[in-house]
């Protein structure tokens, strides 16, 4: 998953009302113009998706309180964070469809740039399992499931109702998992931030921080294989996700919170 958070957007945390679950995830796209200079400039994306926020943000009817979707979709393959993880969205019609279902846009259009590429399809599905680990439902439709509108345009509807597969046929051989030693991940979390440019304490380290960039907690370029001061604060932030509180929310690693996030991000945790 390539991840682009509110953080790195410069964006405050949302304002949208919490909404822990949902029956499912919408499919939308733009429904106006895009360009299709997007496909060879991922600036140009970044830039679409912070326009889209202005755009929600200064509507004259709407009231939004931040831009309508919880995650875009670029045709680069980087998922975009709009309003995220637990939060309603303000883009499927109503009140009850928002309360039904979240909403992840594909930055395709009606005119110009209106199929989606097979990268933008797999970060769309990204943003789905995403959602479906912190309380998505499985069902997944058009914005024109129950609302009247073309919306998400001919393409994605198309795959959309065959179920949303991931592009490319059946799913690439899986490599090994990396199994984590959690004792040695403790004492990196431990050791106070190493100066840049010093070798790392642990290579196993970045594996969990680039779980912890996944899950919208850390940014990427943090994510350098040194368990600092912000990756311990990251992790804390995963703890308190896990249901912890006080002093094992300490961002200090423990097993089953490990295990947790492996089981997640695709690796294994030994004692």
């Amino acid at each position: 998953m390539k991840l682009v958070t509110r953080a790195q957007l410069g964006w405050p945390a949302s304002a949208a009302n919490a909404l822990t679950s949902t029956k499912g995830v919408k499919v939308h796209y733009e429904g106006s113009p895009v360009s299709v200079e997007l496909l060879d400039d991922h600036d140009l994306c970044i830039a679409e998706w912070k326009k889209i926020r202005v755009s929600h943000l200064n509507h004259p009817t709407e009231n939004y309180s931040d831009i309508a979707y919880n995650y875009g979709a670029c045709p680069h393959g980087y998922l975009l964070e709009g309003r995220g993880i637990g939060r309603r969205t303000g883009a499927n019609g109503s009140s009850k469809l928002n309360d039904d279902h979240y909403a992840i846009v594909g930055l395709v259009g009606n005119k110009g740039l209106t199929k989606p590429t097979d990268a933008m399809l797999g970060a769309i599905r990204d943003g789905i399992e995403l959602l479906r680990r912190h309380g998505a439902g499985k069902e997944i439709k058009g914005h024109r499931d129950g609302h009247a509108t073309a919306c998400p345009g001919e393409h994605l509807y198309a795959w959309v109702k065959k179920g949303a597969p991931r592009p490319g046929g059946s799913a690439p051989v899986p490599s090994p998992r990396p199994v984590i030693d959690v004792s040695k991940v403790v004492a990196a979390a431990r050791q106070d931030p190493a100066e840049p440019g010093t070798p790392v304490s642990y290579s196993g380290v970045k594996t969990v921080e680039k779980a912890l960039v996944a899950e919208g907690l850390l940014e990427s370029k943090l994510a350098d294989g040194h368990f600092g001061t912000s990756t311990v604060k990251a992790y804390a932030a995963w703890q308190r996700r896990c249901g912890y509180t006080g002093d094992d929310a300490n961002g200090i690693p423990g097993q089953t919170s490990l295990e947790k996030l492996g089981k997640e991000h695709g690796f294994d945790v030994k004692p």
